[in-house]
């Protein structure tokens, strides 16, 4: 193997209310859900910063417009540290459920508000709230001027220039004819937007937020276990390429709380004790992808139909 480069980067989501707030039908929420928002804004938030300073790690806050306009003040620590902010829905609505109206409507608000906040500096970078996305968003994003999304998979440990989301494919409908649905995907096409891969496996919210009587929110997983799991990925990353990124998703309501801390400093100490890493936010990430200084892959499939 040849010298390594490492790009290692936190994606952190500053849901706070935005998140509880998102009922999708408008029924009330709990105040109490309220409230554990409310502390990822302000003592997750500082406990993050604490973090980040003792390391020397920028990182990139992906940031609703509405947590921006209901806690300036919070990030407006974010924003005088140098962290980058960036994109991520007005009131962490899901996009699937959008039409490409207001699915336009909600993304040119939140790039107006982040905008002004940054002292007119726009938005580089995007994240889908809960990575889910639609047809419409890698190009609302182009023609937006945004430059890179953190919201596909279509690779884990590589940037990559994301798919347009143009190619035909047909869901499995058991109520017509198999002949209307056995239909192969149609060829991907390249976009100019610069992937930085989501990945569920490198995400806080699943394993350490409990949300009683919600699937999949299990809320109560050694740190130690998660740990491994996230020392397990970089393990085989470092082992099989020269160079690869590793963004790690966190939210202050749940990165912040102290064991979590703790097992962040465990992990940016052993991160650190490898040779060739950078600690950097995502949109240095994509620079580096762009002006080619990092390879990253080329995403293939699909076929002319």
């Amino acid at each position: 193997m040849g010298k390594k480069r490492v790009l290692v980067g936190y994606g952190v989501d500053v849901d706070a209310v935005a998140n509880w707030l998102n009922t999708t039908n408008g029924a009330p929420q709990n105040p109490t859900n309220i409230s554990r928002g409310i502390y990822g804004a302000t003592v997750g938030l500082d406990r993050l910063l604490i973090l980040f300073n003792k390391y020397g790690i920028r990182a990139t806050f992906f940031t609703p417009a509405h947590s921006l306009e209901s806690f300036p003040d919070q990030l407006a620590k974010v924003r005088d540290a140098g962290h980058e902010i960036g994109l991520h829905g007005y009131t962490h609505e899901y996009i699937s459920q959008l039409d490409a109206e207001e699915q336009k409507v909600v993304l040119e608000k939140s790039i107006s508000v982040l905008t002004e906040f940054c002292g007119g500096k726009k938005p580089r970078g995007y994240t889908a709230p809960s990575w889910s996305t639609s047809r419409e968003l890698i190009p609302q994003l182009q023609e937006a001027g945004v430059v890179y999304d953190h919201s596909f998979m279509h690779h884990d440990l590589q940037p990559y220039y994301a798919p347009d989301n143009s190619q035909s494919w047909i869901e499995t409908n058991h109520a017509n004819s198999a002949d209307s649905w056995m239909k192969p995907m149609g060829k991907i096409k390249a976009s100019k937007i610069v992937e930085i891969p989501a990945n569920w496996h490198l995400d806080d919210w699943p394993p350490l937020q409990p949300i009683p009587g919600r699937p999949g929110a299990q809320g109560f997983v050694d740190t130690h276990v998660l740990e491994k799991l996230w020392r397990e990925q970089f393990d085989f990353a470092y082992r099989e390429y020269d160079t690869f990124i590793f963004p790690i998703s966190v939210h202050p309501q749940v990165s912040g709380k102290p064991q979590v801390v703790l097992m962040h400093e465990r992990m940016i100490e052993y991160i650190n004790s490898h040779e060739g890493v950078e600690w950097m936010p995502l949109c240095d990430m994509a620079t580096e992808f762009l002006e080619g200084r990092i390879a990253g892959v080329e995403v293939e499939g699909g076929v002319d139909t």
